[in-house]
């Protein structure tokens, strides 16, 4: 398996990527990680290059049927730039392909499940390797892209079709064209390094947004690093989504094992299919 390696948001560095590269060649010896050069650029201080080199070889790796799949190297902020450039010039290899990250590069996953190109996955990203317990967190992925390996899988994905996604992307991507039509599935959703009174308004957007009208149901993965709110803030995460999923009308289903950390699990958008499905 051929596995290209871009950075639609923030960059790696060399060090990351050689980790990355011996660990996967000891564990996934039929595995190739190729890292596009795009991956090591810095523009503006925050973004691997500039808005039209990160279009240009995420463009370049999806459309070279060469690769099996792209992973996604970083989180940040920066994938949504990218959007209307690419998303008119994917060609039908990329249709091929698997998609693998999550966070901020869940703005690409996101549009590309709207689109149906590829097969959108959320799933740690190359960089996790650098987390503590990181080299678990890349394995799961990997385990999945090579071997469709049901362990890998957040332990409640069955025959629902399922989405997941940072809750600050999802209600980025309200009101857009890349939002998916998410009728009949289930959503999952986690956020990282924010204030709990933001938390519950990005989820009276989720709990109001017509574009997700006809959700299944919903569940929480982690809440991490939560910004301290003067004065305390009255819920927690848990009491905040049963009461937005009260007032959507939806059922929320319990808590899933997804966050910004190395225990996250791998959520492949829509429904599993043949032998990847769970007997």
């Amino acid at each position: 398996m051929r596995i290209g390696i871009v950075a639609p948001a923030r960059p790696i560095d060399q060090g990351t990527a050689a980790r990355a590269a011996a660990f996967a060649a000891i564990t996934f010896p039929t595995v190739d990680l190729v890292f596009h050069p795009q991956c090591f650029l810095s523009d503006g201080g925050h973004f691997a290059g500039p808005d039209d080199v990160r279009a240009a070889a995420f463009l370049e790796f999806a459309n070279d049927p060469a690769f099996d799949a792209l992973w996604f190297a970083r989180g940040g902020y920066g994938a949504n730039r990218i959007l209307h450039a690419v998303m008119a010039k994917l060609a039908p290899a990329a249709s091929a392909k698997s998609y693998c990250g999550y966070s901020d590069t869940g703005f690409l996953l996101g549009a590309l499940y709207a689109k149906r190109i590829g097969h959108p996955v959320h799933a740690p990203l190359v960089g996790e390797i650098n987390r503590a317990g990181g080299d678990a967190a890349i394995a799961r992925t990997l385990d999945w892209l090579a071997r469709r390996n049901p362990s890998a899988l957040e332990p409640s994905v069955g025959e629902e079709p399922v989405v997941a996604f940072n809750l600050a992307i999802l209600t980025a991507l309200i009101g857009t064209p890349w939002l998916p039509d998410l009728r009949g599935h289930v959503l999952m959703i986690e956020e990282v390094s924010e204030p709990l009174y933001r938390i519950d308004r990005m989820l009276f957007q989720m709990a109001h947004a017509t574009q997700l009208a006809g959700v299944a149901g919903i569940r929480l993965g982690r809440v991490h690093d939560v910004i301290p709110n003067d004065p305390p803030f009255a819920e927690d995460a848990p009491q905040m989504i049963e009461r937005w999923c009260r007032e959507m009308g939806v059922p929320f289903l319990g808590l899933a094992d997804i966050g910004h950390d190395a225990d996250n699990k791998v959520v492949p958008f829509g429904r599993l299919q043949g032998a990847a499905a769970r007997p």
